[in-house]
C-alpha cells in the first residue's frame, strides 16, 4: 500500500509538473502573440505617420521639417516606452496571478494527498490490529 501510495504521489507530482510546463508554454505563446500584434500595430502606425510627415516635408521649410521629425521621433520613443512598460506590468501581473493560482492548486493537492495518506495509514493500522487479534 505504501509503495502504491508513493507511486500515486509521484504520478500526481509528475502530472502537476507537466501541467505547470504546459501553462508556462501557453503563457509564453500568448505573450509572443501580443508582442507580435503590438509590433504590427506600431509598424502600421509608424508607416502612416511617416507618410504624413513626408507629405508635409514637401511643403514646409527645411528647419520646420527637422523640428517635425524630431517631434515625431520623440513621440514614437515615448509611446514605445509607455507601451513596453504597460506590457511589462501586465506580464508581471499575469505571472504573479498564475504563480499564486498554481501555488494554491498545489497546496490543495498536497492537502488532499496528505489526507489520503493519513486515511490509508489509519486503514492499514486498523487492518494490522485486526490481523493481530485474529492471529
Amino acid at each position: 500500500h505504501e509503495r502504491e501510495h508513493d507511486r500515486e504521489i509521484s504520478e500526481l507530482i509528475t502530472k502537476h509538473e507537466e501541467e505547470m510546463e504546459k501553462l508556462r508554454a501557453e503563457l509564453n505563446k500568448e505573450q509572443q502573440q501580443l508582442l507580435d500584434e503590438l509590433c504590427q500595430q506600431m509598424a502600421a502606425t509608424h508607416k502612416a505617420e511617416i507618410e504624413q510627415a513626408q507629405l508635409q516635408l514637401q511643403t514646409l521649410h527645411s528647419l520646420e521639417l527637422e523640428a517635425l521629425r524630431l517631434s515625431l521621433s520623440n513621440m514614437h520613443t515615448s509611446q514605445l516606452e509607455l507601451t513596453q512598460s504597460n506590457l511589462r506590468k501586465e506580464k508581471e501581473t499575469a505571472l504573479v496571478e498564475l504563480r499564486e493560482m498554481l501555488n494554491d492548486k498545489r497546496a490543495q493537492e498536497v492537502a488532499i494527498l496528505q489526507s489520503r495518506y493519513q486515511l490509508e495509514q489509519d486503514k492499514i493500522k486498523k487492518q494490522c490490529l485486526k490481523e493481530k487479534e485474529d492471529l
